[in-house]
C-alpha cells in the first residue's frame, strides 16, 4: 500500500479525525482509478512516432536530461529506454512513473 505523504490529519479534542488526501488517491482506495492516455500523448505516437515513453515525456513537458536528471540516470539512458522495443526493468519504469506522475500502466500499454 502506498503511503501518504502529502495528506492533513485534522484533528478534534486533541485526535486525528479525519484524513485529507489526494483525490487520484480517493478514486484508487475506491477501486475507481481513472487511468487513460491523452488524446495528445497518442497523436505523438502515431503522427510523429514515438514511443509511448517518448511522447508521455514530451507531453509532461520534459526533456531527456530532466527526466534523467529526475530518475537519477544518464540521458543517453533515456535516450535507450525511448527506443520501440525495449523493456525497461520494473524498479526503472516504477521510477520513470513516479517523474512523470502516472501509473506503470500508463507507461507500457
Amino acid at each position: 500500500m502506498k503511503t501518504h505523504t502529502n495528506a492533513q490529519i485534522l484533528m478534534q479534542e486533541g485526535k486525528p479525525a479525519f484524513a485529507v488526501i489526494p483525490y487520484k488517491e480517493y478514486l484508487r482506495l475506491l477501486g475507481r482509478e481513472e487511468r487513460y492516455i491523452p488524446n495528445e500523448v497518442v497523436g505523438l505516437c502515431i503522427k510523429k512516432g514515438m514511443s509511448l515513453l517518448a511522447a508521455w515525456r514530451t507531453y509532461k513537458g520534459l526533456s531527456q536530461t530532466q527526466l534523467a536528471e529526475a530518475i537519477g540516470i544518464s540521458q543517453s539512458a533515456v535516450a535507450q529506454l525511448e527506443k520501440e522495443g525495449v523493456k525497461p526493468r520494473k524498479l526503472t519504469l516504477k521510477k520513470i512513473a513516479e517523474a512523470l506522475e502516472v501509473d506503470v500502466e500508463q507507461i507500457t500499454e
